[in-house]
């Protein structure tokens, strides 16, 4: 893998849902956030960027498969690197399965909007919609398994389409305005839309609503997951990184001012209540039928292109694991063909299935995506304490540290990320256990505290048999 097909990797492990659904549809999970959208949205990305340059630089010292594992069983303990790494797994895989429950609707509004109004009553329908997403998820695991040249050949097409498609959107923005789009409703449902000009800025929503949106910059660490197959790792891993946090972040900014400008933002707080709001669905109102549809292909494009990466990602944690004996060794069989860890790659679509069918019973995706939020948010702080702890506990891996080489500015990004991305937790965290919800475990803190608490035990149960085994792995770096 070279450093387009990495950094492509990274892109659309972050690029779908983020852009196209939650922006919007945080009006209603997020009351009262209001016009303030774009700068929560800002505001989200400044810990992803420590994250990011704490993920680049401990990338560039050990550029192999496991990414957040190995950084952290390395450079932190054995221990709290399973931790940060089942976080990732868990958290992604669960959203592997909300992402591709949400395509359906997409799909649906492009029959829709092509007139084939009986396929788009059918996909409407709840089982139907479940079945889809499942063959969704199974389709992108056998890309995975086959790999190469076909898993190249789907994602760099599917993310120049994302990129050209979406990018209607951003042009549209400068092209109409919200008078464009109140006078657009009353010709054709006789609504009338009185825009809000003023709304009082509330910090304790603003940080709420950033805490939410940092969702959107995840992703990016699935680069660091291409170690074993990457040319040149130890320079286009963290190049990638860097480049991915970059292109996505001006990309989301830019998209959400877009929409933002044309639609008041009262409206689609009004149309969250009601239905799933997409970008999509926003710009119909004034944009020509036929590129109206094609936003619509692109944001279906851009949901399904988060697959494969995704499952690129997560499957090889589980081959990390299987090689430091954390996981059974099976987990790490390579196929004789495809030279892919197929074993690690079908559990992934079983984990992702359950995800499907929590959204399908659930009846809101939301609780996956704050299951991510918190895994994620757990992972990037063990990554930035990691870089603050490596010189003391591996001082030769750190020494293979090839970006950013400076130790103060190593522990200023270490520091500050790890205090940003902790307030940021807490935040996350006191608003799901303040929640109103119908039972306990639609708190998405209690799930991942017994998810990890069974996980807990498992890696000690595992620990004390590679010790037993006097297997001391823990010090270098796996063979490659």
């Amino acid at each position: 893998m070279g450093l387009l097909l990495i950094t492509a990797t990274g892109i659309c492990s972050m690029m779908g849902a983020s852009i196209n659904v939650i922006p919007f549809m945080i009006q209603k999970n997020i009351p009262g956030i209001g016009p303030y959208v774009v700068p929560a949205f800002l505001f989200a990305a400044i810990p992803a960027v420590f994250a990011a340059f704490a993920y680049a630089i401990l990338s560039s010292a050990m550029p192999r498969a496991g990414g957040s594992y190995l950084y952290a069983s390395r450079g932190l303990s054995p221990y709290l690197g399973f931790i940060a790494s089942f976080s990732q797994w868990f958290g992604l895989s669960i959203v592997i399965g909300v992402i591709s429950y949400i395509i359906v609707p997409f799909i649906r509004d492009v029959f829709f909007n092509l007139e084939f109004y009986n396929i788009s009553n059918f996909l409407e329908v709840g089982s139907i919609r479940l079945i889809i997403s499942l063959l969704f998820i199974w389709l992108f695991v056998y890309v995975n398994i086959i790999g190469g040249k076909l898993y190249r050949n789907t994602l760099i097409p599917m993310l120049i389409i994302m990129f050209s498609l979406g990018g209607i959107v951003i042009i549209s923005g400068l092209l109409f305005d919200q008078n464009d789009f109140i006078d657009s409703v009353y010709r054709t449902e006789s609504r009338v839309i009185e825009p809000i000009l003023e709304k009082s800025f509330d910090w304790k929503i603003f940080l709420t609503a950033s805490t939410l949106m940092f969702s959107s910059f995840i992703g990016f660490d699935a680069i660091a997951q291409t170690g074993n197959e990457a040319k040149n790792p130890t320079k286009n891993i963290p190049r990638a990184i860097l480049l991915a946090i970059f292109i996505v972040s001006l990309y989301y900014i830019l998209f959400t001012i877009s929409v933002y400008n044309i639609v008041p933002w009262n409206f689609i707080a009004d149309e969250s209540l009601t239905k799933d709001v997409t970008a999509p669905g926003l710009l119909s109102y004034v944009l020509p039928p036929f590129w109206g549809i094609l936003i619509i292909i692109g944001a279906a494009i851009a949901l399904i292109n988060d697959l494969p990466a995704m499952i690129l990602s997560v499957s090889r944690l589980m081959f990390a694991w299987s090689k430091d004996n954390i996981f059974p060794e099976k987990i790490s069989e390579i196929h004789p063909k495809f030279n892919t860890p197929h074993r690690a790659i079908i559990y992934v679509g079983i984990v992702a299935s359950i995800g499907a069918f929590g959204s399908h019973f659930a009846g809101d995706f939301f609780l996956g995506i704050d299951i991510m939020v918190t895994a994620m948010m757990i992972n990037f702080l063990l990554m930035c304490i990691t870089l603050i702890s490596i010189k003391r506990v591996n001082p030769i891996l750190y020494n293979n540290i090839t970006i950013i080489k400076n130790r103060t500015i190593q522990v200023l990004i270490g520091f500050t990320g790890s205090i940003i991305i902790f307030i940021f937790l807490v935040i996350h965290t006191f608003k799901d256990l303040s929640s109103n919800v119908d039972g306990w475990y639609f708190h998405s803190t209690y799930i991942y505290l017994i998810v990890m608490t069974a996980a807990s035990l498992y890696f000690a149960i595992r620990w004390n048999r590679v010790k037993t085994k006097n297997i001391n792995t823990y010090r270098e770096l796996p063979l490659e």
